[in-house]
């Protein structure tokens, strides 16, 4: 079972809803790291995510899985900071609901590796109803990223 690395049990009953709510997630073996206020977001490889065994390549559709699912975790604990929607008052694991998308564009800018596949969420504005986000992913080397995507966001 994919556990939240936080000792906040709020943040490891979302990681459960998340995964368990996304069989996806489950086979692509998504992990959370929460170090104060900063989420990380790991794909382990795995042979089954190459998407061209010639170079070999990470698959798109794995890359860009990993960017939204980090924008959409990083506005549910944001969410989950801030308060409610409506009232800021606090919100329990169980009132959060992924957000949906209303638009996500990713930037190839590089072939990933088949190995560990990071990302980190920047969220740009996050109102009651609508949320910008920016992400970047990488492997070995933070500063050279391999993706990066931007999503809008419909928070319900």
């Amino acid at each position: 079972m994919t556990q939240l690395i936080t000792e906040d049990s709020n943040d490891q009953l979302l990681n459960l809803r998340v995964i368990e709510g996304i069989p996806y997630l489950r086979f692509l073996g998504i992990r959370f790291d929460l170090t104060g206020e900063d989420l990380t977001v790991r794909i382990p490889p795995n042979k089954h995510f190459i998407g061209n065994p010639d170079i070999p390549a990470l698959h798109g559709g794995v890359t860009a899985s990993l960017l939204e699912i980090t924008a959409k975790v990083d506005l549910c604990l944001k969410r989950l900071a801030l308060g409610s929607k409506d009232d800021r008052k606090p919100v329990s694991p169980k009132e959060i609901v992924l957000p949906k998308t209303i638009s996500f564009s990713v930037d190839y800018l590089r072939g990933g590796k088949p190995s560990d596949a990071y990302a980190q969420a920047k969220i740009n504005r996050m109102g009651r109803r609508y949320a910008s986000v920016q992400v970047e992913a990488w492997q070995e080397d933070r500063t050279r990223l391999f993706a990066q995507g931007t999503g809008h966001f419909l928070l319900v």
